[in-house]
């Protein structure tokens, strides 16, 4: 049973590490190199992430620079990035492009804690749809006398207890976001 229960450990981590990723995605009117972790370039005739072609650095807190690695790719950065949901225009200078986040308008900031709230739900419903799965397990696993009434009992409670720690931790995660976002 140890097994089982560092097994659902893993998937609900995972749960937990893909709220933190989206959450890193989200604008928040500072520059870091997350908001271009979506981004991919349309260069030697294939998509490839950001990452494969160019170093991202933070050289201020608004502004990114990015140093393609090969000047022929330099247009083809220009146009994913805006032709992508940041909604930041682009400043080409030789081998290197410079983004300046805006800060925030208060409106968008509002729009980007529902947004937050909407994505920490969905990291909470992978969770739980984690622990479904293993209640079933557990339920079949009795049925078939693999375990006994108690062991079952026993074993539902450890796993609402873990379920419970990763929702307290996603809940912790969009709570710090979205005390970011509203930050002016």
């Amino acid at each position: 049973m140890a097994d089982f229960f560092s097994d659902l450990d893993g998937k609900m981590q995972k749960c937990v590490e893909a709220t933190r990723g989206e959450f890193a995605s989200i604008r928040t009117g500072r520059a870091t190199p997350a908001l271009l972790d979506r981004l991919h370039v349309e260069a030697y005739g294939q998509p490839v992430p950001l990452k494969q072609v160019a170093g991202v650095s933070v050289p201020d807190a608004r502004t990114l620079l990015i140093t393609a690695w090969d000047k022929g790719v330099v247009g083809d950065i220009r146009k994913a990035i805006e032709k992508s949901d940041l909604g930041i225009t682009p400043s080409v200078d030789g081998n290197s492009i410079r983004l300046v986040v805006p800060p925030l308008s208060e409106e968008r900031r509002r729009d980007l804690v529902k947004v937050i709230k909407k994505k920490a739900e969905d990291g909470k419903v992978a969770v739980r749809n984690v622990r479904h799965k293993a209640h079933d397990d557990l339920r079949a696993q009795q049925k078939a006398g693999e375990i006994t009434e108690d062991d079952n009992k026993r074993m539902q409670e450890r796993l609402q207890k873990l379920t419970d720690k990763y929702v307290k931790e996603i809940d912790a995660l969009a709570t710090v976001k979205e005390r970011e976002i509203m930050e002016v």
